[in-house]
């Protein structure tokens, strides 16, 4: 069993800090780095890519819509067109940085609406990988059974699924909304639940009924207040079922 922890980090943005980075880039194996557009500025980027190839952690760009107020978390009309040149922006400016730091940046995630969005909008889906393919060399995290996982399979581009230990699930194996009750977990619930994906294949959903979700990576938000000491307990639970912890970059 191998499994890639990530989290999202680098989601500050001038004085104002979230989450411990340095002490989560001591836990997880892959970083998902804000570019500025939903969290991050040039200094907490270049930061965050200095720490990530300091701890050995591959660097992928954390993409978003350009919502800094909303944290990126907010739906919005953007055209395909519009939503490619943006998302290349994203990369190339966080790709900068991380090659200042000795490496480059290896993967994207969508963030927060995006994700969602481009899960279900074959339209958006497609816009975010022509910017990948812009790249080249890069792959794509996101949920699996999606339309971006099928416009990555279209365009060639390797996709890899990526499972939430911290948020409960629906019977059709997606994400509750952060809004509705019990959409995140406790870190005792989602200790559990990420043993549970990572060793058997399954989640829970709200009503505490298995779901199958069969992941390659493992998300552990960095923005909780016990988001350190559950990615440790996460990480620690998981290399004792003997399950080998790697970047899938």
């Amino acid at each position: 069993m191998v499994i890639d922890l990530n989290s999202d980090l680098g989601e500050g943005y001038g004085p104002y800090t979230m989450g411990d980075d340095e002490a989560l880039l001591d836990v997880v194996t892959s970083a998902n780095i804000a570019c500025g557009f939903h969290a991050g500025d040039p200094v907490i980027m270049r930061r965050t890519c200095d720490l990530a190839v300091a701890h050995g952690v591959r660097i992928g760009a954390h993409i978003s819509y350009r919502d800094l107020a909303g944290f990126g978390r907010r739906e919005m009309a953007v055209s395909p067109a519009e939503l490619t040149a943006e998302s290349i922006y994203q990369i190339g400016a966080l790709d900068g940085f991380a090659r200042a730091a000795g490496d480059r940046v290896r993967y994207v995630k969508p963030h927060g609406a995006l994700y969602h969005s481009a899960a279900s909008d074959p339209a958006a889906a497609a816009a975010v990988v022509v910017a990948l393919v812009a790249f080249g060399q890069l792959s794509l995290l996101g949920p699996a059974d999606s339309e971006l996982a099928r416009a990555a399979e279209a365009a060639g581009i390797p996709f890899h699924a990526e499972g939430f230990a911290d948020r409960a699930y629906t019977p059709e194996g997606r994400l509750v909304p952060r809004g509705h009750a019990g959409a995140v977990l406790a870190a005792e619930a989602a200790l559990g639940q990420a043993v549970s994906i990572a060793v058997d294949g399954h989640a829970h959903t709200v009503a505490g009924d298995p779901v199958r979700v069969e992941v390659r990576s493992l998300c552990v938000h960095g923005d909780s207040p016990d988001a350190v000491r559950m990615a440790h307990s996460i990480r620690q639970s998981l290399l004792d079922k003997g399950v080998e912890l790697r970047s899938f970059t």
